[in-house]
C-alpha cells in the first residue's frame, strides 16, 4: 500500500494539521508520500521531507496552486491519486473543499473526519454531532479520507529524510480566481493548536466583556474561543467559533465561561483533556461533560481566577 497525504501549508510552512494526517497514515501502514501543491513552496516541501515516516514528497509548483483553489488542486490530486491505495487530507476548510471533488472525480465514496484507524479499510468517525461513533468499512479501490486532527497525535516533525520529486501535472482550470483574503492576526496561540483554550458564550453579555477572557488567556498563554451563540450575537468574529460548524479543538485544558453547553458546541471541544466550566446556571448541560464545574457569576469568578494565575 502507498498513501498520498495532501499537505496543508502556507507555501512558506506546513500547517500542524499535516502532522496529524501523517500520523493517521502511519496507522494505516505502508509507504507515505506527501503532496505539496503550491507556488514557491520549497520551504513547505523541505519541512514535509523531514517528517518522520514520510518516504517521498511530491512538489507541484505552479502559480495556479498558490492559494490552493480546490478547482485547481482537486484535478491534480485525483490524477496523482489513481496510483495510491489511500488519499488523506486534514479535515480543515481546505481539506473539506478539495477531497470531495477528488472522490467525485475518482467515482468513489469519501470517508469524512476519521478519528481512528481500525484497519486499512475500516475507520471510525463521529456522527450525530459526536454523540455516536460509526465504524465505516470501504471497498473502494482508492480510499479518500479526511482526518480529524484531534483524533491523532502529531507525527514527529523531525527525523525524516524523504526524497523530494517535482510533478508537472495540473494547472489553472479556469473556473475560479483568487480575489483576496483578510487574515486575523493575534499574539495568542492559534485556536486549534493551543494547549489551553478559554472560551466565552452568550453569558458574556456583549463583546466588550470578552476583555476578561483575553486578560485571563494572556496570563495562561491560552487561545480564546467562543460558542456559536456568542458569534451569532456579534460578540466576536466567527474565526473564534468552537463547535460542529466552527473549529474542533482538543487542548490539555478547556475553560468554558458562560457557555450553556449546546450539542453544537460540545461536538467541537468535548475531546479536551480537562474541561472546566463556569456558569451561574447549575442545570447547564456543560456541567455534564465538565471535569470541574463552578456555579458562579462569571464576572466575579473570572477576575478572581485571574488573580490566582
Amino acid at each position: 500500500m502507498t498513501i498520498l497525504v495532501v499537505a496543508e501549508h502556507t507555501n512558506a510552512a506546513l500547517a500542524a494539521a499535516t502532522l496529524n494526517t501523517v500520523a493517521a497514515a502511519q496507522k494505516i501502514g505502508g509507504d507515505i508520500h506527501v503532496l505539496v501543491a503550491g507556488s514557491n513552496a520549497g520551504a513547505a516541501a523541505e519541512a514535509a521531507a523531514k517528517i518522520a515516516g514520510v518516504s517521498k514528497v511530491l512538489v507541484a509548483d505552479n502559480a495556479a496552486f498558490a492559494n490552493q483553489l480546490p478547482e485547481n488542486v482537486a484535478p491534480l490530486v485525483a490524477e496523482l491519486g489513481k496510483g495510491y491505495s489511500h488519499i488523506l487530507a486534514a479535515a480543515t476548510s481546505n481539506g473539506k473543499n478539495i477531497l470531495p471533488r477528488v472522490a467525485a472525480q475518482l467515482d468513489v465514496d469519501q470517508i469524512s473526519e476519521i478519528v481512528s484507524v481500525e484497519s486499512a479499510d475500516t475507520f471510525k468517525r463521529p456522527i450525530y454531532a459526536g454523540n455516536a461513533i460509526a465504524t465505516v468499512q470501504s471497498s473502494a479501490a482508492v480510499k479518500v479520507i479526511t482526518v480529524r486532527g484531534t483524533g491523532f497525535d502529531a507525527a514527529a516533525a523531525e527525523g525524516g529524510s524523504a526524497a523530494i520529486e517535482a510533478v508537472s501535472t495540473g494547472g489553472d482550470a479556469g473556473k475560479s480566481s483568487f480575489v483576496g483574503e483578510e487574515l486575523a492576526k493575534s499574539d495568542r496561540p492559534e485556536l486549534t493548536a493551543a494547549k489551553i483554550v478559554v472560551s466565552g458564550g452568550r453569558g458574556m453579555g456583549n463583546g466588550d466583556n470578552f476583555k476578561h477572557l483575553y486578560s485571563l488567556a494572556d496570563k495562561l498563554g491560552a487561545a480564546v474561543g467562543a460558542s456559536r451563540a456568542a458569534v451569532d450575537a456579534g460578540f466576536v468574529p466567527n474565526d473564534m467559533q468552537v463547535g460542529q460548524t466552527g473549529k474542533i479543538v482538543a487542548p490539555q485544558l478547556y475553560i468554558a465561561v458562560g457557555i450553556s453547553g449546546a450539542i453544537q458546541h460540545l461536538a467541537g471541544m468535548k475531546d479536551s483533556k480537562v474541561i472546566v466550566a463556569i456558569n451561574k446556571d447549575e442545570e447547564a448541560p456543560i456541567f455534564q461533560v465538565a471535569d470541574y464545574g463552578l456555579v458562579a457569576d462569571l464576572f466575579e469568578a473570572v477576575p478572581e481566577l485571574e488573580k490566582l494565575v
